[in-house]
């Protein structure tokens, strides 16, 4: 293995084509500096100079490892480049995953927004995952962060997080509904009706918790539509097949045909989190969780 400091004097002596030039701008002894370009010489089993009273002069073997010394120096100051840019999070690369809430309420958007402003050479890869999908590879170092629905269990001793977001749900029914006339929409109104709900799997939650709200808040739904997803739901409301929640950010989002009214007494809603491993200390990482928490929107009091 080539010692970089003897591929750096080396260099220096053909340049100045004279030893106690050379050894003046490294600022060491000539005696050593000679020793060193001989140890070279000795490593690699073949002379790089002609030696003729007071001067050097490269030889024809010489003057092709220069080529690729000067090379071999130049690769090694932008590694040393890269590695100060890493520890100081200009550059490298992060894992993020997200739920489809963090898409929805636009806070993904807006993390890629700040963050490439503020680090252009930063690369972010973005995974979609379920939130405990996201925790345990947050554990296995395959995540960075993630946006997830629930938080870390405080006893967690891996992974923490915090609140940045948390939405009401609102009823989206179609256009032509009999409850698109009513002012103020309450429970009676709802019983019995078709509904179209979110499931997710493995190990669905949300069916039994929709139910467990409705039965709450006094109605009890006809669940007649499944769907992978709340974009896919408002699709079967524009169509005219059933009610269904959604987060209060997706109005926008909604196909025509979709009418949204606000149920207050509705106990539900979406929360997103952002969570990170506990002991990572990277200055990137510390920024972006500063960014994120800087657009925390709270629609529903957080108590």
């Amino acid at each position: 293995m080539l010692d970089l400091r003897q591929i750096r004097y080396f260099v220096a002596v053909a340049e100045a084509g004279n030893v106690g030039r050379a050894a003046e701008q490294l600022h060491i002894s000539q005696s050593p500096l000679s020793r060193q370009i001989m140890q070279l010489e000795e490593q690699l089993g073949v002379a790089l100079f002609e030696r003729a009273k007071q001067r050097v002069h490269l030889n024809a073997e010489g003057r092709a490892f220069l080529a690729e010394a000067r090379a071999l120096l130049a690769n090694a100051a932008r590694l040393e480049e890269l590695g100060h840019n890493l520890a100081s999070g200009a550059t490298g690369s992060l894992a993020i995953g997200y739920v489809e809430g963090a898409v929805h309420s636009g806070l993904v958007a807006a993390m890629l927004k700040d963050f490439r402003r503020a680090r252009p050479d930063f690369h972010l890869q973005l995974r979609s995952r379920r939130t405990a999908a996201q925790f345990e590879d947050l554990r296995q170092r395959v995540l960075d962060l993630g946006f997830v629905y629930s938080p870390a269990p405080e006893s967690d001793p891996d992974v923490e997080s915090m609140l940045v977001r948390r939405e009401p749900l609102v009823l989206a029914m179609p256009e032509g509904d009999p409850l698109v006339g009513v002012a103020d929409i309450q429970p009676g109104h709802l019983d019995g009706r078709v509904w179209i709900i979110v499931v997710r799997q493995p190990a669905d939650t949300n069916r039994a918790q929709f139910l467990a709200a409705c039965a709450e808040s006094g109605f009890m739904p006809d669940i007649a539509y499944e769907t992978n997803d709340p974009l896919t739901s408002l699709g079967l409301v524009s169509a005219g097949l059933g009610l269904a929640t959604v987060q209060e950010s997706l109005r926008s989002a909604a196909p025509p045909g979709v009418i949204f009214r606000d149920l207050p007494w509705f106990k539900r809603s979406v929360s997103i989190h952002l969570a990170w491993r506990r002991q990572d200390r990277r200055a990137v990482v510390g920024d972006l969780r500063k960014a994120v928490g800087s657009r925390a929107v709270f629609l529903l009091p957080t108590a």
